[in-house]
């Protein structure tokens, strides 16, 4: 791949090479070839939605064909973790898809994205099909409205990976919300996450008459309230998981006598919080937390299928970007835009009074207490996430219609959210200028940021009426 530099270089990673970058300057190179190909590349879900992406590739002959073959691998699996998919087809050069096909059967990375996909997410067995353009099945997709229920007396939850929230809501009013902080990702029991998040649960209900209805939002993704990937469950293992952790939330539901209760997402409940919030649609919601949670709701204010699960999905394609634990792959959002950023950072800021044994949680809290000194270094931490979510911003506009970004997260709290902000809108004046007028960039407020998750998760049940 042709990496091109930025013009706004982040200043504690000035190897960052931008995806955006490179998928520009590749489609001003199609655009000048005699006889471009054109491609199609459809992701199946099991429901049998199927989304189309295109594009043009050099013809199969031509000099520079080969070249294609790591940036339609990078695109495909931006795609995947985007949309959500076990079967892709891919209707162009025959030397692609068999680079492909070999990627996602032999490359530990790629086996990583097809065991999640297909064996996790939708039951079935990942793979490549290799077609001819009139083979691709048609588009087929759906959306739904999400939340935004409102009445009686609701709990909301959001569980993250340092830290739990939860919420009273009586008539859409907050009456109470606690945060505490925990470490589900070490705990191999689920009986302990049961307990603890029923500990929540009961602390916000004897603030309210009753309980009509349950919400809530967490890390990983989920089809029905039941878990199918989940990063706070990682130490339990694979058979508990199946026999215990799956069904964890219609478990708890039946504890709360079978009232509505629904589970999603955060990344789609921080897109709701804010499109509720701030009365907007086409939103994309960036939560920074412990890795990057991201949301979508469209132009007509409802979700899709989509995945959304963007920490996987590829922003920088430099050659030793920072590789992922979980996937071992490199350049992923989850580095960028989340405590593991900051974490990464510390080092190169010159922040060396932070002991480097701390955890994320740790390292964040004192970053932040450097900047709220004044301390130019800690600064610097913000500047360099403002740049990389400015470049990454602009290549998410090429695959989501979004008008509003809402950011928000612990990585954003305090003085270093707005460092952020205003860098990320200086990377779109400069090399965007079209998205800088087109995209507006939101942070919550302090109500909202005590409360806003937490009440949109509650109301994503709807109560029966006639059985309230």
């Amino acid at each position: 791949m042709q990496l091109i530099a930025p013009r706004c270089i982040p200043e504690l990673d000035p190897g960052f090479r931008p995806a955006i970058l490179v998928h520009r300057a590749f489609r001003e190179a199609i655009a000048s070839c005699t006889a471009p190909q054109p491609v199609c590349i459809a992701l199946e879900q099991a429901d049998g939605s199927v989304f189309h992406h295109r594009l043009s590739l050099p013809p199969e002959d031509h000099p520079s064909a080969a070249n294609a073959i790591p940036l339609v691998e990078r695109l495909v699996k931006f795609l995947l973790w985007s949309r959500g998919a076990y079967r892709i087809y891919f209707a162009g050069p025959s030397a692609i898809a068999a680079a492909l096909t070999r990627y996602y059967q032999d490359d530990p990375r790629g086996q990583f994205d097809a065991d999640i996909m297909g064996n996790r997410i939708y039951d079935n067995p990942f793979e490549i099909r290799h077609v001819s353009m009139d083979a691709i099945p048609s588009e087929k997709a759906s959306s739904r409205a999400l939340g935004r229920n409102l009445d009686g007396c609701r709990i909301g939850f959001d569980l993250g990976a340092s830290d739990r929230k939860v919420a009273a809501v009586r008539d859409g009013e907050p009456v109470f919300s606690e945060e505490i902080e925990w470490n589900p990702s070490q705990q191999s029991d689920p009986q302990w996450h049961v307990d603890q998040i029923m500990d929540s649960l009961q602390r916000a209900a004897k603030h309210l008459p009753r309980v009509d209805a349950i919400g809530g939002s967490s890390a990983g993704v989920y089809v029905n309230n039941r878990v199918k990937v989940a990063s706070l469950f990682r130490a339990v293992p694979p058979e508990t998981f199946e026999s215990r952790v799956k069904d964890i939330f219609l478990e708890l539901q039946r504890m709360w006598n079978g009232i509505p209760f629904e589970v999603v997402n955060d990344g789609e409940v921080t897109a709701l919080a804010g499109s509720m919030s701030l009365g907007a649609n086409g939103m994309l919601g960036i939560a920074m937390g412990s890795s990057e949670a991201v949301g979508f709701v469209n132009r007509d204010g409802n979700i899709t299928s989509w995945l959304n699960e963007l920490a996987f999905a590829p922003v920088d394609y430099q050659t030793d970007a920072p590789v992922d634990e979980w996937s071992g792959d490199r350049g992923c959002g989850a580095l960028y835009f989340s405590q593991q950023a900051v974490g990464r950072l510390v080092a190169p800021a010159g922040l060396t009074e932070i002991d480097g044994a701390l955890s994320l949680p740790e390292k964040l809290k004192q970053v932040q207490q450097y900047m709220a000194a004044g301390d130019e270094r800690a600064a610097r931490i913000y500047r360099t996430i403002g740049v990389y979510l400015g470049y990454s911003v602009a290549h998410y506009a090429d695959f989501y219609a979004m008008d509003n970004i809402l950011v928000l997260g612990r990585v954003t709290s305090g003085d270093g959210g707005a460092i952020l902000l205003d860098k990320a809108r200086e990377v779109l004046k400069t090399e965007f200028p079209e998205l800088h007028e087109q995209i507006r960039f939101h942070i919550p407020d302090e109500k909202d940021k005590r409360h806003g998750q937490a009440v949109a998760a509650a109301s994503l049940p709807i109560i029966n009426k006639s059985k309230s």
